[in-house]
């Protein structure tokens, strides 16, 4: 039986098998797949086909037949390699992978997490770290410690900050970077005092600032980042109690503060005596970062970084540094209220992986691994219009018209695709047509290139045939 002639009947196979089953379509398909390898139709590396052309001989969308694919890869069924294309995978499992307990769906583009690269040299590192807690005093992670960390905390905190002349005496060890922009913006503001951002910026903030009751006032931001004349009339017309910036991979927008903006922007809070809340939580993935406004303004500047962008959200430590021991006593006091102190099991692990170097690894091939997400993004969203950076893991891509960001993201999520839409995002004025769609996360590449293939089948479609489709 020639090639031609085989995918012609194995269409004709998924076809009866897809209209007899009561699940759903993209169930189906993998459920064939499997009952295909199982039967010996399918052998070890048999390329299928693809998935345009699969959606046409079963007379299905695209954007069901690549759920049914990642269904089927899902379940270790398949590998797909983009622009090498699907193949059936040389191991299947000791048995037959028929029907799972529960249908998957592809993954999340919602959180913005950092990719899990599988480098079994990092992983192994990972591992040694967790090993490391059991040969110590079980106690001594157990019981309450001096709040701020340890002097060996601290000092890891002040080699993870990077930042000239700040040693391990000016640092804090919070449970979190929001733990500590609850703090910052505790001791800053008060209820009805402003604080000012980016228009569109990072939403953790709206929900601290509604809880306290402080207003935030969005400034003007375009591909550069914020605007400093923009905060400067601010200042002029209505002093804000403090400047809050995301300066590097803005989240959304992956915008970073040139040299020249930076400078501009902390020449004006020195002229105004602004605070500048620096949450630099994006600082270790550029491979040529820029300096701090801290290093610019450091007795106006708060700033804060941690784990969560560079490694895993999980690893729930930040360092804080303060422009003088007044505000380090004061933040103090609000942190051990709220949080009584940071984890001392997370801040011994934190100490040793960035002492061994373990951290500084991981951020690299998380960039590693960024990079590679950015050039799959590009040669899948060929129609796509967005805006993004080579180092982050998240990209602002616009719906177009006739498409609403509401519209699209609604489309994508009942196919199984989470992105966020840019209302979450703004601070005021009128929401852009935007999504944020990440990289990221526990998902594979493949799983990765999957979803991407369904962003540009919807930019593709129109919304009245889209929501059509199955």
């Amino acid at each position: 039986m020639d090639r031609k002639s085989g995918t012609k009947n194995q269409s004709s196979r998924w076809r009866h098998a897809i209209n007899e089953s009561r699940r759903p379509a993209y169930i189906a398909i993998a459920d064939a797949i499997a009952d295909d390898i199982q039967s010996g139709h399918l052998t070890a590396n048999q390329r299928l086909p693809t998935l345009r052309q699969l959606a046409e001989d079963l007379g299905l969308n695209f954007t069901t037949v690549a759920r049914g694919y990642a269904e089927a890869q899902r379940r270790g069924l398949l590998d797909a390699r983009p622009g090498h294309g699907t193949v059936v995978r040389e191991t299947v499992g000791s048995g037959p992978l028929r029907r799972p307990v529960a249908p998957g769906n592809l993954i999340d583009m919602t959180m913005n997490m950092p990719p899990e690269p599988q480098d079994p040299a990092l992983l192994a590192r990972f591992a040694e770290g967790y090993a490391s807690l059991g040969a110590q005093d079980a106690y001594s992670l157990l019981r309450y410690q001096e709040f701020g960390g340890t002097h060996e905390d601290r000092e890891a905190g002040a080699q993870w900050l990077n930042l000239p002349g700040v040693g391990g005496q000016r640092v804090l060890v919070c449970p979190g970077v929001q733990a500590a922009l609850l703090a910052l913006f505790t001791v800053l503001a008060r209820p009805g005092d402003a604080i000012a951002c980016e228009a569109v910026t990072y939403p953790g903030i709206k929900g601290l600032a509604a809880q306290l009751g402080i207003r935030l006032v969005g400034l003007p931001a375009d591909e550069q980042g914020l605007v400093p004349d923009a905060f400067g009339a601010l200042c002029a017309a209505d002093l804000p109690k403090a400047l809050y910036l995301n300066p590097t991979l803005l989240n959304p927008t992956t915008a970073t503060l040139p040299p020249a903006r930076r400078e501009a922007i902390a020449e004006i809070a020195r002229r105004y005596g602004v605070p500048i809340v620096e949450d630099d939580a994006y600082a270790r993935l550029p491979s040529q970062p820029l300096a701090a406004i801290a290093t610019l303004a450091p007795e106006l500047t708060f700033y804060v970084t941690g784990f969560s962008k560079c490694l895993g959200a999980g690893l729930r430590v930040a360092y804080l540094t303060t422009p003088n021991v007044r505000y380090t006593a004061r933040l103090s006091a609000v942190l051990r209220t709220t949080s009584v102190m940071a984890s001392p099991i997370l801040n011994a692990l934190a100490t040793r992986w960035i002492s061994d170097g373990t951290a500084e690894l991981a951020a690299q091939a998380v960039r590693a691994e960024s990079r590679a997400r950015q050039r799959l993004a590009a040669s899948i969203l060929r129609r796509a219009e967005y805006v993004t950076d080579p180092d982050a893991f998240h990209l602002w891509l616009k719906p177009p018209a006739p498409w609403t960001r509401i519209e699209f993201a609604t489309h994508l999520r009942a196919h199984g695709v989470g992105v966020v839409v840019s209302d979450t995002f703004t601070v005021s004025g009128a929401a852009p047509e935007a999504v944020r769609v990440c990289l990221g996360g526990a998902a594979s590449r493949a799983e990765c290139g999957h979803s991407l293939e369904m962003i540009e089948d919807a930019i593709e479609q129109l919304p009245a045939l889209a929501s059509r489709v199955m």
